[in-house]
């Protein structure tokens, strides 16, 4: 994997902010591991890889909150069109760590709206339920509820206004319960508006792989919580079984 990251051409993160995309449309793919090499070698000419301190392979930790009755998940599972998740991410290589909120819409944009902060809080601070309501208009009973953990590699169109992520390694955890998916890898293209002729959409529909819309957060709750209703999920666990197996 090092090998064919490292062939690409590198991009700042400075450089990278002008293809923030902070209100955009993402399209996820999932595919098996051995699978990313091949889709890579094709792109290697159209995109640039995010390199930090002589990083190319980033370690993400985050930690999401939900009411205790779990809101945001069944929000999400009961097919809900304007959606809300709340996070604190940290990106470990540089000791960087934002509180996120994601809202997506019925037309199905998704903003992330993020601050600053010093490290995961457990109780959020008073400071961090302000920020909250001030994006939600909302105000939730919040609590941790789930740990995620994952490597991921982000590449830049050269000439286009997208960008997508590579997300491996993919681990979630709640006390001491733990579940990890080595072998699945998750792609999301991050673009204005969904565009089929992106070379790595082109390439990954060469490997017969179409957009699957695939919450991390989600699959994790399923997989560390036995008492959640997860009907609407069913079929992406089963694909997700098959596409790792």
């Amino acid at each position: 994997m090092n090998q064919i990251i490292n062939a690409f051409d590198s991009i700042s993160l400075e450089e990278m902010n002008n293809v923030a995309l902070m209100k955009r449309t993402d399209t996820k793919f999932i595919v098996h591991k051995k699978e990313l090499i091949s889709v890579l070698k094709k792109i290697i000419q159209d995109y640039k890889v995010l390199e930090i301190k002589g990083n190319r392979i980033m370690t993400y930790a985050s930690l999401y909150f939900d009411t205790p009755a779990k809101k945001f998940y069944y929000d999400h599972h009961n097919g809900k069109v304007n959606r809300t998740k709340v996070r604190m991410r940290k990106y470990v290589e540089s000791d960087i760590c934002f509180l996120e909120v994601k809202q997506k819409d019925g037309r199905g944009k998704t903003k992330k709206t993020r601050t600053s902060i010093n490290d995961f809080e457990m109780d959020l601070s008073d400071t961090s339920i302000d920020f909250i309501q001030n994006v939600t208009h909302e105000s939730y009973d919040l609590e941790p509820i789930i740990w995620n953990k994952f490597n991921r590699i982000t590449l830049v169109n050269k000439t286009a206004k997208e960008r997508l992520t590579i997300d491996l390694n993919v681990s979630f955890k709640i006390n001491n319960t733990f579940k990890t998916y080595d072998n699945l890898v998750i792609i999301e293209v991050k673009q204005e508006r969904f565009n089929r002729t992106s070379p790595v959409v082109r390439q990954l529909k060469e490997h017969q792989t179409n957009p699957y819309g695939l919450s991390k957060y989600c699959i994790g709750m399923i997989s560390v919580y036995e008492d959640l209703k997860y009907n609407r999920f069913k079929r992406k666990i089963l694909k997700i079984n098959k596409i790792t197996a």
